[in-house]
């Protein structure tokens, strides 16, 4: 392991001297991002490379206009909010599901399935899904949306907030954060949609991606091979977690993702409105639809006072620049969603590091 380190670090300082200048890389995933820092990665690397943190956390990304909403549809007598645990505690302009802990609507639930299970054993109640996640858990949704249709369940919906990640990578490059150099692209993401996709980011943009696991040796080898890209200068697509992710993904996962949803624009938090960037129910499965359902309309939401979270996952500033960070927003008395997430930039931060240990 240290020899593989080792290597790491001269193909690191090697690109840093022969470039002349600071080497921004984004870590697109939030997993990502807590493991750099547990395992201590940023005090072994140069000092020009610089690490920024991108929209891989879904709860994070989700709009301030979606959290309004479930909040919102939680405090409706006939509605029974099913939830995993970060959504919970993400504060909304009314407060948060947290906050609102006295009502018996809101569930905590650890996969679509048990929010489906929900439904069937309160039937006097519109069991609400909040389906929260990228490409990794939209087949989950996807799977329970075919079982509530083969058994007729009228009393089950999904107020989807999938997100596509390659469209959110675009619009940084394009118009929020020039300025990123490569990504090391996540790791459960290319699991199902394979490191292919990645493909048009290369060719496009000129920019290196690597699709890296979440142990330290292997954080540390996608780093030293994008450094060895940047120096060579020719940008290239590579994925070193061969153990899982294949160039084309899972098929099956496409599939089901496919015959359920079809792309559409969409709200993130920090990159506003994307086109084709989120998953939506098909017409024909508007039934489990809480958004058509319901009448409800996503809209962006106003951003809490003094919160910065959509500029720290655009990489644009890092979590200690907030006046907020460590003062008003802490993992107690979180004030946005990147300090409420276990996946999110802030509350790294504040657990394993609120400056850079090199300087």
């Amino acid at each position: 392991m240290l020899e593989v380190i080792y290597k790491a670090q001269r193909f690191m300082k090697e690109a840093c001297r022969k470039l002349g200048r600071q080497i921004n890389i984004m870590e697109v995933c939030g997993t990502h991002t807590v493991s750099i820092f547990r395992n201590g990665i940023r005090a072994t690397l140069p000092q020009s490379i610089k690490l920024l943190s991108g929209p891989g956390c879904p709860v994070c990304v989700t709009s301030q206009g979606y959290i309004d909403t479930v909040v919102e549809l939680s405090a409706r007598k006939n509605c029974l909010i099913a939830t995993y645990g970060d959504m919970v505690r993400v504060p909304g302009k009314d407060g948060s599901l947290e906050t609102k802990s006295t009502n018996a609507n809101i569930k905590v639930v650890l996969s679509s399935e048990e929010a489906l299970t929900l439904a069937k054993r309160n039937p006097d109640k519109m069991v609400i899904f909040v389906a929260v996640g990228f490409e990794t858990t939209a087949p989950a949704t996807a799977v329970v949306i075919k079982q509530a249709c083969e058994e007729d369940i009228d009393n089950f919906c999904v107020l989807c907030a999938h997100k596509l990640v390659v469209p959110a990578m675009r619009t940084l490059l394009s118009a929020k954060n020039d300025k990123i150099d490569a990504f090391l692209c996540p790791g459960h993401v290319s699991v199902i949609i394979g490191y292919e996709a990645f493909s048009g980011i290369v060719e496009e943009f000129g920019r290196p991606c690597v699709v890296a696991g979440f142990e330290a040796i292997q954080i540390m080898e996608a780093l030293a091979e994008i450094c060895r890209q940047l120096s060579s200068g020719k940008a290239q697509l590579k994925s070193v977690y061969n153990a899982v992710v294949t160039r084309k993904g899972n098929i099956t996962a496409q599939k089901i993702i496919a015959d359920y949803f079809e792309t559409g624009n969409g709200h993130w938090r920090g990159l506003g409105n994307i086109e084709k960037s989120v998953l939506r129910l098909k017409k024909r499965y508007s039934k489990f639809d809480a958004f058509r359902r319901l009448g409800l309309e996503e809209k962006p939401g106003a951003e809490p006072a003094g919160c910065r979270c959509g500029e720290v996952i655009c990489g644009l500033i890092e979590p200690v620049e907030c006046r907020l960070f460590a003062t008003e927003c802490t993992i107690d008395n979180p004030v946005g969603p990147c300090m409420v997430s276990s996946e999110g930039i802030c509350a790294a931060w504040f657990k394993y590091g609120r400056e850079d240990r090199r300087s």
